[in-house]
């Protein structure tokens, strides 16, 4: 095997790896591992002396107590405590807190206080909270724990004498999280135990609906994205999209902004059923909520039996519809689309992707070799091969790395890696040198791994599969129809099928060359080779400085001006180091292919300064243009306006054709102004969670994303419009009757 082609395998190796070892971490995150609390913290309690409590957990291995979450005080009010002595503990970052401590192996705390001279016994209320190493906490705990207290006089040590700060309230609460509890059992300030914190109540109403109650107690909120519903052994039963409210708007310490509900809710769930006799079904409800400025708890999940009343033949469903409904998500977004539907689309968004403007060179380059070449219809049919063999490997292993990064949860899409200024400059050089190799400046030969050389005179085996990985990396800012279906289908599915459907998109990228390559009929119409061919080989050297000034340009949105400079002396460097390698090539001298080699990397260092700049301060929006705010966007609802909202990117080609052929037109605006709709654009040329989850929401795996919200739609997830704008379906969208 050839240097490139282990360098390409290993790569492989590793996208799947990455897949493999974040899916496996994932799964392994199970809370059928846990031990029972009582287990993985066991307590105990004892008394030195009348007035000197000691509690001790011993902690099971693979576990953690905080220190800031451990408290206790006496039930009897005449045994007057002070705080509990805890001692400093192991400092830990972490995600829900912040800055802690925490205990491993065994910890002893004190409690020291005053007891009745008759009292025989104490008794103590503890609370503590702990989790697991596998990335899952127990909610609060108490636990009642009863000390037989000796006889004999009180120690010295009173609750008066220990070091207390001057000012502290001793004696009149506990620390919990931060925040002075009260001694007082029933206090709200301590969390409550989750059966208490969050209810959840379900009843039949009809034969095809449930009537779902969520209350969270005052003070607790819970999370509308975090709730997922589904039904155990429930045989010719599905549940159908649940009518979730909207909620409230909440800026959250640990998701961002997102929707909550503060009080309590009541969602009807529809029913489809294929059979209509009455019997008993358990539903099963998970979902997760915190305490306003405290805790958040770990996902809860609950389950209710419920009796099923007989269906009449009116309310029944075929088998095949309610199969339908058990395969779709309950975000009512892509569920419908089969696997086969799915790669249909994903083969029909890849053979459109040949005709977009960062394909077309690229292909145009493998039709110039093809025709230049005369050779049999063996060696077409080989060129075609490796061709599409490199345009799969590259799929296969761009949709590993997004899966295995969303595995490890991080919310990616199509695109995603042009969010990187450094990706950005390093494809913009890209372009750059295979520009100046199509000019003539240089020729790239075997010391360069025979890529450029393959390009443009011999198509070697490894010219044929670098142009197809060069076709995946110019595909990415392009968002064809049909894609967004298929690559949402992509990521809702594990990742067996989403390779699938990843390789389906790439067979529709290699379609046309492959096509070439196998009919002959096909391949006799392309021209004859001539003198021709080398004009139109350095014509095709410009859509490749327009693409990598395009790049620029996107360098610029995301790290400002100054990275354009720094970008362009980079690019100066490299045309410096490859018309020099050029020179070395024919005098054979090893220093000055050095030298090349060294201008080269050095060539490197701007494109990391400029990737290491500080993003601008704030992205200029047109007049009546709003940004996109979870906030703002709520608000603008409640209110009962119209609102279109625009996803996109700087470096999305489609999200720009769009702009400029539909949004940016004076029919656009016009219709805005007719419903007086509010225009919002979200920005996601740099990272933004905010808009991702935005995407998430919408089962949109990237941008462009239009969704429009009518006054009659206050509640509902809005009109999503298609990639590909028209002026009629936003009219449509606008007037509330889109499909």
């Amino acid at each position: 095997m050839t240097a490139w082609a282990r360098r390409i395998v290993q790569s492989l190796l590793l996208a799947a790896l990455t897949l493999g070892v974040a899916a496996a971490a994932s799964a392994a995150i199970d809370e059928d591992d846990l031990l029972p609390i009582d287990e993985a913290y066991k307590l105990s309690v004892t008394a030195s002396t009348r007035d000197r409590i000691e509690f001790t957990w011993t902690v099971a291995e693979g576990y953690y107590l905080y220190r800031h979450r451990m408290g206790a005080e006496a039930v009897d009010a005449s045994f007057e405590a002070g705080p509990l002595d805890l001692p400093p503990g192991v400092k830990k970052t972490d995600e829900f807190f912040g800055e802690v401590e925490t205990y491993r192996g065994a910890v002893t705390a004190t409690l020291v206080g005053v007891a009745p001279a008759t009292a025989a016994t104490a008794t103590f209320k503890v609370k503590y909270q702990g989790c697991a190493d596998i990335g899952i906490c127990y909610p609060p705990h108490t636990k009642t724990l009863t000390v037989e207290l000796p006889q004999e006089a009180s120690s010295a040590l009173t609750l008066a004498a220990r070091a207390t700060p001057a000012g502290s309230p001793l004696g009149l609460g506990l620390q919990v999280g931060g925040a002075l509890a009260s001694a007082t059992p029933g206090t709200e300030s301590l969390p409550l135990p989750e059966d208490e914190a969050f209810q959840f109540e379900a009843i039949a109403t009809s034969p095809v609906e449930l009537l779902l109650r969520l209350t969270p107690a005052p003070g607790y909120y819970l999370y509308r994205d975090k709730t997922s519903l589904r039904l155990i052994d429930a045989d010719g039963v599905a549940l159908a999209t649940p009518a979730w409210p909207a909620g409230e708007a909440h800026a959250d310490e640990h998701f961002g902004e997102v929707r909550v509900y503060f009080d309590q809710i009541e969602v009807p769930l529809a029913l489809r059923r294929s059979r209509a006799e009455a019997g008993p079904l358990t539903l099963e409800a998970n979902f997760q909520g915190c305490q306003t400025d405290g805790i958040c708890y770990p996902p809860m999940t609950r389950r209710i039996a419920l009796d099923l009343p007989a269906a009449g033949a009116d309310q029944l469903v075929s088998t095949a519809q309610l199969r339908d409904t058990e395969n779709a998500p309950q975000s009512g977004g892509i569920g419908t689309t089969s696997l086969l539907l799915a790669l249909v689309f994903a083969l029909g968004g890849g053979l459109i992707l040949n005709l977009m403007p960062c394909v077309l060179p690229v292909l145009s380059l493998k039709a110039l070799s093809l025709a230049a070449s005369g050779e049999s219809r063996e060696k077409a049919r080989a060129h075609a091969l490796w061709y599409t063999f490199g345009v799969l490997a590259s799929f296969a292993a761009l949709g590993a790395l997004a899966l295995g990064l969303r595995q490890a949860g991080l919310a990616l899409g199509w695109g995603f890696q042009l969010q990187q200024p450094l990706v950005v400059g390093l494809l913009a050089y890209l372009m750059a040198a295979i520009g100046l190799s199509l000019s003539g400046v240089f020729s790239i030969g075997a010391g360069w791994a025979g890529m450029g050389q393959s390009l443009t005179e011999r198509s070697g085996p490894a010219g044929d599969f670098f142009t197809g990985v060069l076709a995946v990396i110019v595909a990415s800012p392009c968002t064809a129809p049909f894609m967004g279906t298929a690559l949402a289908f992509a990521f809702a599915s594990g990742p067996v099928v989403a390779i699938a459907v990843f390789l389906a998109l790439g067979l529709g990228l290699a379609l046309p060359f492959l096509l070439i390559g196998f009919v002959p009929a096909l391949a006799t119409r392309l021209p004859k080779p001539g003198a021709w061919m080398e004009t139109f080989k350095q014509l095709l050297a410009f859509p490749m400085y327009l693409t990598a000034a395009w790049l620029l340009w996107v360098l610029g949105k995301q790290r400002g001006v100054d990275a354009i400079g720094w970008a362009l002396a980079g690019l100066v460097l490299l045309a410096l180091a490859l018309w020099w390698r050029e020179r070395a090539r024919w005098s054979g001298r090893r220093v000055q292919r050095a030298l090349a080699l060294l201008l080269a990397v050095a060539a490197l260092w701007p494109l990391w300064q400029a990737h290491r700049l500080t993003p601008p301060s704030s992205v200029p929006v047109a007049d009546g243009t709003e940004p996109y705010s979870a906030t703002r966007l709520a608000e603008l609802r409640e209110a009962g306006r119209t609102v279109f909202v625009n996803m996109t990117a700087d470096w999305c080609v489609t999200c720009k054709a769009n702009e400029k052929r539909v949004l940016d037109t004076d029919a656009f605006r016009a219709a805005l102004a007719q419903r007086d709709a509010v225009y919002m654009k979200g920005d996601w040329t740099d990272v933004d969670p905010e808009i991702t989850r935005f995407l998430e929401a919408h089962d949109s795996v990237g941008v462009p994303l239009y969704v429009v919200y009518t006054p009659a739609d206050t509640r509902g997830p809005g009109t999503v419009l298609p990639t590909v704008l028209t002026q009629g379906a936003i009219d449509a969208a606008l007037a509330g009757t889109a499909p």
